[in-house]
C-alpha cells in the first residue's frame, strides 16, 4: 500500500494484506489496463497472470498500446471480481459485493524468447491447468510478435464489499425484499470447433475446468 492506492472512500473495505490480493488477482482473468497515451486516456481489457511479485500482459509486438508501455509510461491495472447484487429497501442503498485490485506501476519487457515462452505457457496455464501440454508451442516468429510486460506489485490495494445491504433505520419497515443475489462464474458444456477432425473428445483438463483456480 502507499498513500496513493490507500483506499479513501468506505475505508473499511480496503484490504492491504498481500495473500488477499493475490487471491483476487489468480481468480480474475481480465484485467481492464490505464494509461495516457498523447494526451489520450485509454482503458484496455486484457488477460493477465500473476507469477510470485509480478503481474503479466501481452500482446501484439505492433500494438500501439503495448508499445506505449513498454516505454514505461505510468499505468494502472484493475481487477474487479462480481460476487452479487445487493438489493436494498431503497434504491439509493443498492449495491454490489465484490472483489477488486488496483495496481499502480509502469510495464516492463520480458526480454528473450526462452522467458516469454514461461510468459506465455502462464497464461495458458492460468485459463486452463494442463492445456500447454496439449497443444502445440509458440513458433519462433509467434514469440517474436508478442510482447509480453510485467508489473510489479510494490503499490497496490484491494477493496471488498461483502454482506447485506445496509438500509436507513427508518426503511427497516417497508414490506420490500432486501437481500443478496449471488452470483458466479460457471462453465458450461464445451463446444467443439466446427473444424475439428471427427473422434476427437475434449481432454479432462477440459471438461474439469473451473472458473476457480486451484
Amino acid at each position: 500500500m502507499s498513500a496513493r492506492t490507500k483506499v479513501k472512500r468506505a475505508p473499511a473495505r480496503g484490504v492491504y494484506d498481500r495473500e488477499a490480493i493475490d487471491a483476487i488477482l489468480d481468480e480474475a482473468l481480465i484485467a481492464h489496463l490505464g494509461f495516457v497515451d498523447g494526451g489520450q486516456p485509454y482503458v484496455i481489457p486484457t488477460l493477465q497472470v500473476r507469477i510470485g511479485d509480478m503481474v503479466y500482459i501481452h500482446g501484439s509486438a505492433a500494438s500501439r498500446a503495448i508499445r506505449g508501455l513498454t516505454s514505461g509510461i505510468p499505468a494502472c491495472l484493475t481487477v474487479t471480481l462480481l460476487d452479487g447484487l445487493v438489493l436494498a429497501r431503497s434504491a439509493f442503498h443498492h449495491s454490489i459485493n465484490y472483489r477488486s485490485v488496483v495496481v499502480l506501476g509502469s510495464c516492463r519487457p520480458v526480454e528473450g524468447p526462452a522467458q516469454r515462452e514461461a510468459a506465455l505457457h502462464a497464461f495458458t496455464e492460468r485459463m486452463v491447468p494442463g492445456r500447454w501440454d496439449e497443444v502445440r508451442p509458440p513458433s519462433a516468429k509467434e514469440l517474436k510478435g508478442t510482447r509480453v510486460l510485467s508489473m510489479r506489485l510494490d503499490e497496490c490495494s484491494a477493496k471488498v464489499r461483502t454482506g447485506p445491504p445496509v438500509d436507513d433505520d427508518e426503511d427497516y419497515a417497508l414490506p420490500v425484499w432486501a437481500g443478496v443475489v449471488p452470483l458466479a462464474t460457471i462453465a458450461g458444456e464445451p463446444l467443439a470447433d466446427p473444424k475439428l477432425a471427427d473422434g476427437i473428445e475434449p481432454s479432462p483438463a477440459v471438461t474439469g475446468w473451473s472458473p476457480t483456480p486451484g
